[in-house]
């Protein structure tokens, strides 16, 4: 009859041994020697735990934002494909913000299509507007950056009730949004920016709205950043640092576009 340890994946373990000196030495208590060297070992780290960390979750959105740029360069040589990478990039999007589980494959695919339409529109703009790329860029990185550092310093921090405003803000500006598009489809205005173009205190509507949703999108930057510092406080696991990922670039393409668009209406 085969013994217990017949197997070689366990015959050499005491744990599932049949030797008598080999089991004895299992039930053998540590000795102050092995317990001391026991508690010298240094602690596991959040990596080797599969915890989220500061680095691992800069790391990914490095990663995603490089892959977003590789999509802008394809959009800017080949701006047709802006309106479809914009509508698979949509689709990406909803499924998610729906999804469950993090997946690193969907951001990144998310990332690469909207990539691809952040190029496009771009170029457009750029042909239109020379050198307006170039200010939006330094634009949107100056409001990540002071929002950043204000954020770390602790001068801004997101509220209950300001995120409630800031809900019902995005639910307004949003409906605006899918009305003027609405109003700009069917041809009932012929404006670039429709119903933006409407002059309001001396200045076109969507110069207003555009500083507005500066100062929201900064805000939306906030919960990203709280959002980051609550899951590594808090031990979440390390896929979440996709999760991260994905939001911050929601947030940083959507402030882009708003100032590209914000600058196009000035430079009008």
């Amino acid at each position: 009859m085969a013994s217990a340890s017949s197997n070689p994946a366990f015959s050499n373990s005491a744990a599932f041994s049949n030797n008598p000196t080999k089991a004895a030495e299992l039930r053998r208590p540590p000795t102050p020697d092995e317990i001391s060297e026991m508690y010298g070992r240094p602690s596991a780290t959040p990596v080797e735990t599969d915890r989220m960390t500061y680095e691992d979750t800069i790391v990914k959105i490095a990663i995603s934002f490089g892959i977003l740029l590789v999509g802008a360069v394809v959009g800017w040589i080949v701006p047709i494909l802006a309106i479809p990478a914009a509508i698979v990039g949509f689709v990406l999007a909803l499924v998610n913000i729906f999804k469950k589980q993090p997946s690193r494959g969907l951001i990144l695919a998310y990332a690469a299509f909207e990539g691809v339409f952040v190029g496009g529109i771009s170029r457009i703009f750029e042909t239109q507007y020379d050198g307006i790329v170039v200010q939006a860029v330094f634009g949107t990185l100056a409001v990540v950056g002071v929002t950043l550092v204000l954020f770390m310093n602790g001068k801004v921090r997101a509220s209950k009730r300001a995120t409630q405003i800031f809900l019902v803000a995005m639910v307004g500006y949003a409906a605006f949004s899918l009305v003027n598009l609405v109003l700009m489809l069917t041809g009932v205005t012929d404006s670039q920016f429709g119903l933006r173009d409407t002059m309001f205190l001396g200045m076109p509507l969507g110069f207003w709205l555009g500083i507005l949703v500066v100062f929201m999108a900064a805000y939306s930057l906030v919960l990203d950043f709280t959002s980051i510092k609550t899951g590594v406080e808090r031990g979440a696991p390390r896929v979440y640092g996709w999760q991260a990922a994905f939001g911050i670039m929601v947030t940083v393409v959507w402030l882009y576009l708003e100032i590209l668009r914000l600058i196009a209406i000035l430079r009008r």
